[in-house]
């Protein structure tokens, strides 16, 4: 036999996301590449590692079990680089995370000073709705993942990294009643429409539900151009307040608090470079927080 470690981590791919498709996606590689590599490794056992029915790829059993000892493969090689590196003071490896949307303004924050000082680290920063943060912890495809709310259904353990306060946010000031306002509602499943919605409930408000985006990006940029209100984190729109493009309307029970927080799957055994990271957070996450973020505690 005379597979190759490209051959190796291709087929994990493969195995991992049931698709050609995604796989080279992934991998940033062409969808054809990606076949012939799966047909030459293939070529090299006598018993399939998939069949195709319909459209769709399926690994056969055989194929899951080499796929286990290919990981062992994989993990051992990566052990002897880190082991290499560590000889020269150096580390490397993959630190894997998935940010809620509203994150991106929190986490590149919490992790410059450790990509810095660890330059053999390769970052994998995914930033997505809450729905799919929360999948990709429960199928242990990531390191750690940043959420505002913590959900409810897995065993986690926690760091937390930093306040997060929700405010009722207009392009004007008004005293109108947040019951006769015309409201900017998050998609369903991400953390700031959760937190909204738990307020509304709790006020037991009856609101005027204007229209509903994807994206809190999305939602700064509708009420800017005056097609609504919305309760938002007061993390991404500093700039906006400064100049003047939207307002803090005041509202009783106000601001909402929740917490910036890095978890992760309670008992995970963390890789070298996540237990680096997390030893990191805990030296210097209060130190970034004050002078990152300093100017929200005004509010």
């Amino acid at each position: 036999m005379n597979y190759t470690l490209n051959q190796l981590q291709i087929f994990l791919k493969i195995v991992e996301t049931e698709s050609i498709t995604k796989a080279a996606e992934e991998l940033h590689l062409t969808q054809p590449a990606v076949s012939i590599q799966l047909k030459n490794f293939q070529d090299q056992f006598d018993i399939p590692l998939t069949e195709v029915l319909g459209r769709k790829i399926h690994i056969t059993d055989f194929g899951r079990e080499i796929a286990v000892s290919a990981e062992n493969i994989i993990y051992q090689v990566n052990a002897i680089n880190n082991k290499t590196l560590a000889y020269k003071g150096q580390m490397t490896g993959k630190l894997k995370i998935a940010v809620v949307s509203t994150g991106k303004y929190v986490m590149p924050y919490f992790l410059s000073g450790f990509m810095h000082k660890n330059n053999g680290v390769q970052l994998n920063m995914d930033v997505t709705n809450k729905s799919k943060v929360i999948e990709s912890l429960e199928k242990n495809e990531i390191d750690f993942a940043l959420v505002s709310i913590l959900p409810a259904a897995i065993n986690i353990e926690k760091i937390d990294l930093l306040p997060n306060k929700l405010f009722l946010i207009g392009n004007e000031k008004t005293n109108s009643n947040i019951e006769d306002l015309p409201l900017i509602f998050r998609e369903k499943g991400s953390g700031t429409r959760q937190a909204m919605e738990q307020f509304i409930q709790k006020k037991k408000l009856s609101v005027l539900k204007k229209m509903e985006l994807s994206t809190n990006e999305a939602v700064k940029q509708a009420i800017i151009a005056g097609l609504g209100y919305s309760i938002m984190p007061i993390i991404g729109i500093k700039n906006e307040l400064m100049n003047k493009q939207l307002f803090i309307i005041p509202v009783k029970g106000m601001p909402v608090k929740t917490t910036w927080s890095l978890i992760w799957l309670k008992g995970k055994k963390h890789s070298p470079v996540a237990e680096a990271y997390l030893h990191y957070l805990k030296q210097e996450k209060n130190q970034i927080a004050r002078e990152i973020f300093s100017w929200s505690e005004k509010y």
